[in-house]
């Protein structure tokens, strides 16, 4: 494992010695490689150079216990060595975590998308409410969300909401949200006080830079409307709605969430290069049946990966079979606890399947 971890280091010293090189800074493509390699480097070095700080506190430990005679000094180099030990332990065990293999997208931006499925209203109501404790817990990590588009329902829901999450390891977050998430309530629309089960779905889409998915024009068909429905009423008399195909996949676009029709071209070109560069990742990942295409699939309310039930305030996560009774803190954007475990659940598979048989 040492000669792992000095292998990473030194990679870590030679990132940092190209990044400053003339020819790399004026290459954004390699900057932005480089940049996003020694971001996902960076844990690693900081655990391995503690670890080497403390192993040098232990070896003068002992080294000053060999030729202590004093009692009360010997009894706080003892102190000493014990923390130390107990803390190399723990060092190797955040180690062997970091050197598991990382998802390379994990410090980047991401596009979610989320969407009303079984239960009409209701299930847009839940859409609604998902968008808002994600919206919350984004805020308690110091990220910025960016809406790029939003299709309301006339009761405050959402038929579909797009939007964009800026802030370092935002993908590696929010991965684990990506699938049919099922509400059991009493909803809003009901009199009789009855439990109804609706569902939404939750896509989550790695965010790539410009350079790594090119849209050159002639592969573009932009069009331009005026906007429609809710929200545009205040720009339906200018064409600022955009409509984008990409020719050679027929992968369609359409903004209008923004008076400005430049800043819904931009928004579109963002959300056609965020899916196409998601359409690459699926098809690479087809081999190992993990793509994120297959996400939320129908959206049918039995392939569920949470359930959050109202009467009970509880949420349950079907993949790790976990209960958390705390569902009214977790619509308030308190999703920590539940994010670490299903990480945590992640980090023991992978480290299960690299033992030896």
């Amino acid at each position: 494992m040492i000669d792992r971890l000095q292998a990473v280091r030194d990679r870590y010293s030679q990132i940092q010695n190209e990044i400053s090189r003339p020819e790399v800074t004026s290459d954004h493509e390699r900057l932005a490689t480089l940049g996003r390699e020694l971001r996902s480097l960076e844990d690693l070095v900081q655990a391995y150079d503690e670890y080497r700080s403390t192993e040098e506190q232990l070896a003068e430990a002992r080294e000053m216990l060999q030729g202590e005679r004093d009692g009360s000094m010997q009894e706080y180099l003892h102190q000493e060595e014990s923390a130390a030990q107990r803390r190399l332990g723990e060092l190797e065990e955040t180690l062997r975590s970091l050197l598991l293999p990382r998802d390379p997208n994990d410090e980047r931006d991401v596009v979610v998308e989320i969407a009303g499925a079984e239960g009409g209203q209701e299930a847009a109501l839940f859409a609604a409410d998902l968008f808002r404790m994600y919206g919350r817990w984004a805020e308690n990590k110091g990220w910025r969300i960016e809406i790029l588009d939003q299709h309301e329902t006339g009761l405050g829901g959402f038929d579909k909401i797009s939007f964009e999450v800026h802030g370092r390891g935002a993908y590696s977050l929010f991965k684990f949200e990506g699938g049919v998430h099922r509400v059991q309530r009493v909803p809003q629309t009901e009199a009789q006080g009855r439990v109804h089960t609706s569902a939404a779905t939750v896509v989550v889409m790695p965010e790539p830079d410009e350079v790594e998915v090119e849209l050159p024009d002639k592969d573009l068909k932009i069009e331009t409307s005026t906007s429609t429905g809710p929200g545009g009423q205040s720009v339906n008399t200018t064409y600022s709605a955009i409509r984008v195909t990409h020719l050679p996949t027929g992968m369609v676009v359409s903004i209008q969430d923004e008076k400005s029709q430049l800043k819904n071209k931009e928004k579109a070109l963002r959300v056609l290069r965020t899916r196409l560069y998601e359409r690459k990742l699926a098809e690479q990942r087809a081999e190992q049946k993990a793509q994120r295409s297959s996400m939320v699939r129908s959206g049918n309310r039995s392939e569920k990966i949470r359930t959050y039930n109202f009467q009970q305030n509880r949420v349950t996560d079907h993949r790790i079979n976990l209960d958390l009774h705390k569902l009214d803190r977790i619509l308030q954007g308190d999703l920590d606890e539940l994010i670490t475990q299903l990480a945590a659940a992640e980090r023991e598979a992978l480290l299960g399947a690299q033992e030896p048989e």
